[in-house]
């Protein structure tokens, strides 16, 4: 099996976002949440779900930015005390492995070669599979009963 890193979102372009007034958000289709459960408020950036009782911005976000027809964007949240997950070669955030998951596999135009639905503890057996279909350059997970980003796999 090959080995892999997943990827969160850079902490930047949300840091002063939980600056600005409920008007200014609400004018970028954005709002403030405050998390009611856990698991259920999957930070995109921490990669790790919120605590109940902490804020949180729910935004949308271009995930897929590439020039091909699979430019795709969806909401996310991202906790406001987040702190940029770096995971390690191989190692899996406890936020992706307890869900259920799409993993879409592109090549490096941005157009989807293959996909696939399985449980987070399948993880490794799927990113395994997609890298070594012909050309798959890096896949996006997507929690999959609701559809949001979660995360980027690249090979390493």
């Amino acid at each position: 099996m090959a080995s892999f890193r997943i990827t969160a979102l850079p902490l930047e372009p949300f840091a002063e976002l939980f600056d600005l007034s409920d008007a200014e958000l609400a004018a970028r289709s954005m709002r403030r949440v405050v998390a009611t459960d856990n698991p259920g408020y999957p930070c995109r950036v921490s990669l790790v779900d919120a605590e109940v009782g902490e804020r949180l911005m729910l935004l949308p976000f271009v995930h897929q930015p590439a020039d091909s027809p699979y430019r795709a964007s969806g909401p996310i949240y991202v906790r406001e005390r987040a702190v940029q997950a770096h995971p390690a070669v191989g190692e899996v955030p406890l936020l992706v492995r307890r869900r259920l998951l799409s993993f879409r596999a592109f090549d490096a135009a941005g157009v989807m070669l293959g996909a696939e639905v399985a449980e987070g503890r399948e993880l490794e057996a799927v990113v395994g599979r997609l890298f070594d279909t012909e050309g798959v350059a890096y896949l996006h997970v997507h929690n999959a009963k609701p559809g949001c980003y979660s995360c980027r796999i690249d090979p390493v």
